[in-house]
């Protein structure tokens, strides 16, 4: 396809530039510092993420990935002690071993190896596979291992990797002209999935390796002590399961079976002593119905015992061992959980194809709708449910069912009580979307069930110590626990005084919590957050509840950060490292707090945004976190827990130092009717306020709180890049919305058109040149906002729903579910039935105002969208078509809400900068703007260039001035 000059008001002056950085394919990373110039879409590939980051133990190393976002990455490792970083190309999946003396990881092939192998058409199995690369930390040592499939090392000891390795296929020629007859040898066992490929134990510090052949699955234990692994066998070793002692060197073969066994699910208890797996015994592969086997082996024993079969398993009669749940033990090791599943119902494969009636049969009753069944169709055919096997004397009883489905352990399943959850009975209410259950404790000894609450419409969880259930009541709006020992519901909160639900919330529902920090050690007491602050509350005293900060006098949210990811509890008796957001100035940092007393100790803050990830070192006091702006990509920076000294580690995008950039600040205006609003406007750099400026229009509910939020160029997925636009000499404006129950579209106009007239009052927005875009909910309000005001020259409208009439009663084909809760209780605020409010479904929709809409409109609507469904956009379009308004609909095939393959989000950056550059900066169109796209060019030409210069006017041949 031909490389496309993207067209902006400075575009005479670039071009050149543009050209020659084109013919040199060199990255502007790498080029000599020049002028700054604008984003364009060529700068995407190389723009750099850091998608996965990892500290050593010891706090020494920071490991992370640094991958373009098209081409060849590298993992890198920083030494804090000489502040140096070293890397390896193509490196991904990292982990430290936990001696925080080894790094090990995966090599990907290079992408230009991989495309060309598919460009000649390999197979699957003749494609570039990836390495095994083991880097010792203190020397930079490199060591690599081709055709690695997977990798485990062992999560707390043991300095070691085990590895499956497929074998270097060789091909031995034989020598021309040898007629010599031989005979006929023995087909030799090839490697594929069926029969296993080669696991590699390897010492990280010896370099001593022990190789076992034909492996299917394998486990290591946490410890390090022992690694598990089921084989096919080969001519000199027997099929089945081993075991190999680390430190003896010993190979025990616990189970022995047929090279046509499947073992698979291989699961140690985390002491290491104890391993149970799954085994498929039934050598004819034809078999249909799979009777599983739960097999289990203790350290000491020569051989694995069956547990359960399909004879002794402690469900109904019929039921099955289930081959799809990995056995899991209770933390100390007495219990061992397994899945157990009704007998599947298997195909007639006598019948021929066309004998075989495929009808759904939709009954009125249905507690899911088929829909749903088929979304869930594989995920239903695996579904197990709950049993235990109590191993002191191997009794085993039936948890769970197909009425009690979900089933929690409590205290990591150590106590002889369980919690389920039983929902069947309220799911048949489709039109709503607020899960609603009943809530059972079942007795692990002898699965006996007591009803706790009924029709619970929260999401119940259980305290660390299993002493108490708790929940989020919706219709409450309230917390409440249920202590387990005496039986006692407890509310917690009652919104008196304290609202610890969403204050702002607008929609015709019940509002959310704002969420818990956690249990206080031995469940003494809940932390819960409201807007601002934390709540310390005794369930067996919650009148004496104890906020524990004071952020409501000055708008500042305080919320706890997790440091430990095994954390169970919340040390209230140690310091604790908060995150702080003022929601009025929108600094965010961290603070300390010593809970007891309630003193908060200010450690950081400033006008950034610190993410949603703090990383510390498990035994150094080495805190890791990003900090972003508008401006700043959010790198990686390291401090103590003290935040006095930090250092930047990380500097993923130097190249945006060439790119001219922009600036955000915060903007005020009042609604229609009287409302403060605030937004975002996004000015270009060097801005000049005595110009007039093209200005976009963007939003979605609300988004000024994003104001730090950094936005790396890359192919657009739904919504507009707010940095290319700022780049390419625009103003971006996001204004937040309100809302008013029954009328979505109206609210829209209320706070957006005031404040697109706000800015223009400002004397710098060219009130000819304003644009407007928005993706689903958004891409609704602006189908909507065109059919009531002139104000914008051209619109793009992504996903809209523009007939709320048929789109209430269809399907989100994604998951399956009735779209009707859209309407009356979430997003989309009707706040009613169809048949109660038919005229605010009638006033809301674009589609029924379509002939006043004097605006351009550019749609994305795919037809595999399985949120909005694609009809809404056709609807839409052929009623423009229709009226004969300028309107144009990109249908990206396959493609669902959002798009995801990179060729087409690439394409669409394309189309839609083309689209607003045309009205908004009298670029000339393109092709595919004058003539169209014809079915028999679709994937051949895009006509993305122009075929003809465009008059430099305010009217375009295309129609649609917007005036």
């Amino acid at each position: 396809m031909k490389k496309i000059i993207f067209y902006t008001s400075l575009a005479f002056l670039v071009v050149s530039q543009t050209y020659a950085q084109k013919k040199s394919k060199k990255a502007p990373a790498e080029a000599p510092t020049v002028a700054k110039k604008p984003l364009t879409h060529e700068v995407y590939d190389f723009w750099k993420d850091i998608p996965e980051r990892i500290v050593s133990h010891n706090g020494q190393w920071f490991g992370y990935a640094l991958n373009p976002q098209e081409g060849d990455g590298k993992v890198v490792f920083y030494n804090f002690t000489t502040a140096k970083a070293d890397s390896v190309a193509r490196g991904n999946d990292l982990k430290f071993t936990s001696d925080s003396e080894f790094g090990v990881f995966k090599i990907k092939p290079q992408l230009a190896v991989t495309k060309a192998a598919k460009r000649a058409k390999k197979k699957k199995d003749e494609l570039p596979k990836d390495s095994l690369g083991i880097y010792t930390l203190a020397t930079k040592q490199l060591v690599k291992f081709p055709l690695v499939q997977s990798f485990k090392i062992p999560e707390k000891s043991g300095s070691w990797v085990a590895f499956i390795k497929e074998s270097e296929k060789a091909k031995t020629p034989e020598a021309k002209g040898d007629s010599t007859k031989k005979a006929p040898r023995a087909k030799a066992k090839k490697e594929s999935e069926e029969n296993g490929y080669g696991l590699v134990w390897r010492d990280l510090k010896t370099a001593t390796e022990k190789n076992f052949p034909f492996v299917t699955d394998y486990e290591v234990t946490k410890n390090g002590k022992l690694l598990a692994f089921a084989s096919t066998g080969t001519d000199s070793t027997k099929a089945g399961v081993y075991v190999y002692d680390i430190a003896t060197k010993q190979l025990a073969r616990i189970y022995e079976g047929h090279s046509k066994h499947k073992f698979k699910k291989l699961s140690f208890d985390d002491n290491g002593s104890q391993l149970a797996f799954v085994a498929d015994l039934d050598t004819n592969a034809k078999t249909q119905i799979r009777s599983h086997k739960l097999l289990y082996w203790k350290m000491g024993e020569q051989t694995a015992t069956l547990l359960a079969d399909e004879s002794t398993q402690p469900a109904q009669k019929d039921w099955l061992v289930s081959g799809d749940y990995t056995p899991k033990f209770s933390k100390s090791g007495d219990k061992l959980f397994f899945g157990t599943a009704p007998r599947p119902v298997v195909q007639d494969t006598t019948l021929l194809s066309d004998e075989i009636v495929n009808v759904e049969v939709w009954h009125w009753q249905d507690t899911k709708l088929q829909t749903q069944q088929k979304v869930s169709l594989e995920r239903d055919k695996k579904k197990s449910y709950l049993a235990v096997a109590h191993l002191n004397d191997k009794k085993l009883v039936q948890l769970g069912g197909v009425h009690l489905p979900d089933v929690d352990l409590v205290v990591e399943g150590n106590a002889n009580i369980l919690v389920g959850h039983a929902d069947e009975k309220y799911s048949g209410q489709h039109w709503d979307w607020n899960p609603k259950e009943d809530i059972y404790i079942i007795d692990a000894k002898d699965g006996s069930q007591k009803l706790v609450k009924e029709k619970v419409e929260g999401n119940v969880r259980v305290s660390p110590e299993g002493k108490f259930l708790y929940w989020f009541s919706n219709p409450d709006t309230s917390w409440f626990a249920h202590e387990i020992a005496s039986n006692k519901t407890i509310q917690l909160t009652t919104n008196k005084t304290v609202r610890f639900a969403d204050e702002e919330d607008d929609h015709p529902d019940f509002p959310r919590a704002y969420g818990v920090a956690g249990w206080s050690k031995d469940d003494q007491s809940l932390l819960i957050y409201d807007r601002y602050d934390i709540w310390q509350i005794d369930p067996k005293n919650p009148a004496q509840a104890k906020r524990l900060t004071n952020g409501r006098p000055d708008k500042k949210v305080f919320r706890y950060v997790r440091l430990d990811p095994e954390e169970k509890s919340v040390d209230i008796n140690s310091p604790l490292l908060l995150s702080t957001v003022n929601e009025t100035t929108k600094k965010e940092g961290f603070v300390q707090l010593a809970a007891n007393t309630s003193q908060i100790t200010p450690l950081y803050e400033g006008d950034f945004n610190i993410g949603n990830v703090v990383l510390k070192a498990k035994d150094a006091n080495r805190v890791l976190f990003t900090k972003q702006t508008f401006k700043d990509y959010p790198d990686w920076y390291a401090t103590d827990l003290s935040f006095k000294n930090i250092t930047r580690v990380t500097e993923a995008n130097p190249q945006q130092n060439n790119y001219w950039w922009g600036s955000v600040e915060i903007v005020s205006w009042r609604a229609g009717d009287g409302t403060p609003l605030q937004g975002l406007l996004y000015k270009p750099e060097n801005f000049d306020p005595t110009k007039k400026y093209p200005m976009m229009t963007y939003f979605y509910e609300k988004n000024s709180d994003n104001i730090h939020t950094h936005y790396a160029p890359r192919p657009i997925r739904s919504y507009i890049n707010y940095s290319y636009f700022t780049s390419n000499g625009y103003l971006v404006f996001v204004p937040d919305i309100v809302y008013k129950d029954g009328y979505p579209g109206q609210s829209a106009y209320n706070c957006i058109v005031p404040g697109v007239l706000s800015m223009i009052d400002k004397g710098f927005v060219d009130k000819d040149k304003i644009g407007i875009s928005g993706h689903s909910w958004g891409g609704y309000q602006t189908a909507y906002l065109v059919t009531q005001t002139n104000l914008f020259k051209a619109a793009e409208a992504g996903a809209p729903v523009s007939n709320m009439t048929s789109a209430y009663g269809g399907i989100r084909w994604d998951s399956g579910m009735s779209r009707q809760a859209q309407y009356e209780h979430t997003q989309s605020r009707i706040g009613g039935t169809l048949w109660e409010k038919p005229m605010q479904y009638l006033e809301n929709s674009p589609l029924f105002h379509a002939p006043k809409i004097q605006t351009p409109v550019l749609m994305m609507h795919n037809d595999d969208d399985g949120a909005v469904p694609w009809y809404q956009g056709i609807e839409f379009y052929m009623a423009l078509k229709r009226l004969n308004k300028p309107v144009w609909m990109l249908n990206y095939n396959g493609e669902k809400h959002g798009l995801t393959k990179r060729q087409n989000m690439k394409d669409f950056a394309v189309r839609l900068y083309q689209y607003f550059d045309h009205y908004l900066k009298d670029a000339p169109a393109p092709a595919w703007m004058t003539e169209g796209l014809p079915m028999v060019e679709k994937g051949i030409n895009q006509r993305l260039s122009p075929i003809q210069a465009e008059p430099a006017s305010g009217t375009s041949k295309l129609g649609g001035s917007g005036k």
